[in-house]
């Protein structure tokens, strides 16, 4: 059994009891040494490198080319990353996934993707508490720090997550195009908070982090039993 058919090499229903320990051992408790890296590069971004200010000449450069039309573009780039519409994203998805398949416990993947970035993110940002890039900001910020983003970290774990869930679509066609658009998401995500003033570049790239390390966790975080296919 690979680690991308492991939902295909054992489709056998676990207990709701049996998917919780298994949510807890596989996915939240390695989240923590996840959590600890976030930090600690977070503090020495604060500490040693006091704020690493030559990163500003980054958000600089993005705010001096800032045109009209960049600005609406991005603003729906960013868009995809708000709180508000990855759960709405992640649901829907969790829900036509339920229906087709009636495997609850592979459905809810792209949820617990999101929670478990969500969870690392939010503790993460109030410990390290960095300032946000002195650009002017396009959008309305949430009264979190910069470190790390919270917008490339959950579209990035959501989006991974489809990826990875879109690798069993029969259709080639279709799985190649599905897999491309869920790749570009969450880099036009990244973009568009560089744009848009929000972010510095050491918080997106460990926004990717926490997104791709948590869909990761959501993936594998049932246990499969991989001598089941060999069996059958």
């Amino acid at each position: 059994m690979t680690y991308l058919t492991r939902w295909d090499d054992d489709t056998s229903r676990p207990s709701f009891g049996g998917a919780a320990r298994d949510l807890v051992v596989r996915a939240v408790l390695p989240a923590v040494p996840l959590f600890g890296v976030i930090v600690a590069i977070g503090l020495v971004i604060m500490k040693p490198l006091r704020g690493f200010e030559a990163e500003n000449d980054v958000n600089r450069w993005f705010q001096d080319r800032r045109t009209p039309t960049g600005e609406a573009i991005t603003k729906v780039m960013s868009m995809v990353g708000n709180t508000e519409y990855v759960i709405a994203v992640g649901v829907l998805v969790a829900l036509v996934i339920l229906w087709r398949t009636k495997a609850w416990w592979f459905a809810v993947v792209p949820l617990i993707a999101i929670s478990v970035q969500a969870t690392v993110f939010v503790i993460a940002t109030a410990v390290v508490g960095r300032p946000r890039p002195t650009v002017e900001r396009l959008d309305p910020t949430p009264p979190t720090s910069s470190f790390p983003s919270g917008h490339v970290g959950a579209s990035t774990a959501l989006y991974v997550s489809f990826v990875l869930m879109a690798t069993r679509i029969g259709n080639p066609t279709v799985r190649r195009v599905v897999i491309a658009v869920c790749v570009l998401a969450p880099l036009c995500v990244a973009f568009a908070r560089l744009y848009r003033g929000a972010h510095h570049v050491t918080d997106i790239l460990v926004g990717f982090v926490n997104g791709i390390v948590c869909a990761l966790l959501a993936w594998g975080y049932l246990r499969r039993d991989t001598g089941a296919q060999s069996r059958a």
